[in-house]
């Protein structure tokens, strides 16, 4: 991975949920943006190896949108999945179970070149954030 930006959050609930939560469309589609202008309409995913996942993102007036899309490389059920954006960017979230109910997740991910580090750092930060209280709360 080419200077890779690295985030964590731990989540109060089982690694199980955490995982089904993060990777099943159903969910993905109510919490996958980082703010309220924002939605995410439609989370596709063929969840194996050598499998595609679409999930567009857009402002909810619709002036602005793209797709965060690609394939998934390598799977360790509920340790980790490996993926590449369309871009080639390489994407890793792991699933650490710290307790029975007790989950953290770590994204590491390298940066695209249009937007500052910080930037994306502070935008990942804010979708896994909005993961962790969609989690909690369901």
């Amino acid at each position: 991975m080419k200077d890779p930006i690295t985030i964590k959050i731990t989540i109060l609930q089982p690694v199980h949920k955490v995982w089904d939560y993060f990777y099943n469309p159903k969910h993905i589609v109510k919490w996958n943006f980082p703010t309220t202008n924002w939605h995410c309409p439609k989370a596709t995913s063929q969840f194996y190896e050598g499998g595609r996942f679409d999930y567009r993102l857009e402002y909810k007036d619709k002036s602005f949108g793209y797709h965060f899309a690609g394939i998934i490389d390598e799977i360790k059920v509920l340790e980790y999945v490996k993926s590449h954006l369309d871009d080639g960017r390489k994407v890793e979230v792991y699933f650490n179970k710290i307790d029975d109910n007790t989950t953290e997740i770590i994204e590491i991910f390298e940066p695209e070149i249009q937007n500052g580090r910080e930037m994306q750092r502070v935008g990942w930060y804010a979708i896994l954030d909005r993961f962790h209280k969609y989690v909690e709360n369901n």
